[in-house]
């Protein structure tokens, strides 16, 4: 998962996936030199912004990635549409408020009032016109519980009236606050700062955003804690193997016994630790943009309440009806979110820690697939019996925190993690994170979306 030193041939590792969640099979091109290639982009991003926020530097760990993220955030932010520039970024501070991220309210405050919004909107929701407001709703349940939307909430914002959205319009909301819901698990996730609170250099909880060091966990390879580092990466090692065995002999398994596996893995997330606590110290410039602060992510199976049904995700894919259907309302935002998935769900430098020639697709797999089980998606051809395999307890927690209720984790959380794991390969599973988690919340809400027009 480290990046390499030259660049691999196409493919390289990709690895033998059952099934790949996007329209298109096969890994993306080459991995690019790290060096070169992310010197070159973050120079483009500082000419194209004026500076290269803690994001992008972070980001830059991973050049190809990079690359298909900025593709996508400027065709959101910069590029014609439907939405009128300064109600997106006013959108983006709706989205990352839900998850107390100052860092993206702030920066989008700034970017709001650069391309002409009304500053007496930034004194909250309340100042800003009814039409963003209706937003509200469905902002706040595709943050938290993007299961519970449905075509009714997508009525209610096409209704006719002085305040209603158009589909286009709507669209390109939806992908704006999945968008934004998302990255602030990656800021969290990675532990970025604001620029204006530390150097560039050291703008996340790494001692550097480009260290490479194999303790870069801060500490986390000092006695007994790095024995015990090295026998959790050794058992994982093993674990990969021996899985990846299992598939070449093609040993069945029913049905019944992977939808029983699912159901399990599900119930089994209830044991990871959830919050329902409002921070008291809610910074006010965030509390602004909030209504009903309180609502956040809720276990859909907990004991004793009526869970959803399970969303079958051969039922409504991202491959055959999302894509197609983002890319009908809103013109080259479906490809260029399906090579981000796919970039993110192929990347792989064949190596773990300090071993190399790794085939990481299953622990990406199931790292994707976990994500996915936590907002309630099955995918009939997958035996979740791995996800309990390659994924220890505090993985789960470390995996489900930053996923489901970011503004929750600790340098502590990160740091007892994956402690074998080098920084950009803890930035690369935090990747893996955004993208799972948007891509669950845009099939909810896509769904919901498909649903209303037939």
């Amino acid at each position: 998962m480290e990046t390499p030193k030259h660049p691999l041939p196409p493919g390289a590792g990709s690895g033998g996936h059952r099934r790949c969640p996007f329209r298109r099979q096969g890994a993306s091109n080459g991995i690019p030199q790290e060096g070169g290639e992310s010197l070159h982009q973050l120079l483009e991003a500082f000419l194209s912004a004026g500076r290269v926020d803690h994001i992008a530097m972070v980001m830059g760990l991973h050049p190809q990635y990079l690359s298909i993220f900025w593709k996508t955030q400027y065709l959101l932010l910069r590029m014609d549409g439907p939405l009128p520039y300064h109600k997106r970024h006013y959108i983006a501070i709706m989205a990352a408020a839900r998850h107390r991220c100052s860092y993206l309210v702030g920066l989008h405050m700034g970017e709001f009032l650069q391309v002409g919004g009304d500053p007496a909107w930034l004194q909250g929701l309340h100042c800003a016109p009814q039409k963003l407001r209706n937003l509200n709703e469905i902002n706040k349940l595709l943050a938290h519980r993007p299961w519970l939307i449905t075509k009714e909430h997508i009525e209610a914002l096409l209704k006719p009236g002085e305040d209603s959205w158009s589909l286009a319009e709507l669209v390109q909301a939806l992908v704006l606050l999945t968008h934004y819901h998302s990255l602030a698990s990656f800021v969290f996730g990675c532990g970025i700062k604001r620029e204006e609170d530390q150097d560039v250099g050291n703008g996340c909880w790494a001692p550097s955003p480009h260290s490479n060091s194999r303790a870069a966990s801060d500490g986390s390879m000092g006695g007994s804690g790095g024995t015990d580092a090295i026998q959790e990466l050794e058992v994982l090692m093993e674990r990969m193997k021996l899985l990846q065995e299992h598939q070449l002999e093609e040993e069945g398994v029913t049905q019944e016994e992977m939808a029983t596996r699912f159901e399990l893995q599900k119930t089994e997330s209830l044991l990871v630790p959830s919050s329902d606590i409002l921070d008291p110290s809610l910074q006010s410039n965030i509390r602004c943009f909030l209504e009903d602060p309180e609502f956040g992510y809720k276990d859909f199976t907990r004991r004793g309440e009526q869970a959803p049904p399970t969303f079958r995700a051969q039922d409504y894919t991202w491959e055959d009806h999302g894509y197609s259907l983002i890319n009908r309302l809103y013109p080259d935002m479906g490809q260029l979110l399906d090579e981000k998935f796919q970039v993110v769900y192929n990347l792989t430098y064949n190596t773990i820690a300090m071993h190399c020639g790794v085939d990481t697709s299953v622990l990406r797999r199931a790292i994707w697939n976990y994500v996915h089980c936590v907002f309630g998606i099955r995918y009939d051809d997958y035996d979740y019996g791995e996800v309990n395999q390659l994924l220890e307890r505090n993985l789960k927690i470390y995996i489900k925190t930053v996923a489901c209720y970011p503004e929750k984790t600790t340098k502590q959380i990160y740091t007892q993690s994956w402690r074998h794991f080098k920084h950009s390969e803890k930035v690369h599973i935090n990747l893996l994170l955004l993208e799972a988690r948007m891509q669950a919340a845009l099939l909810y809400a896509l769904r919901a979306v498909t649903r209303y027009m037939t």
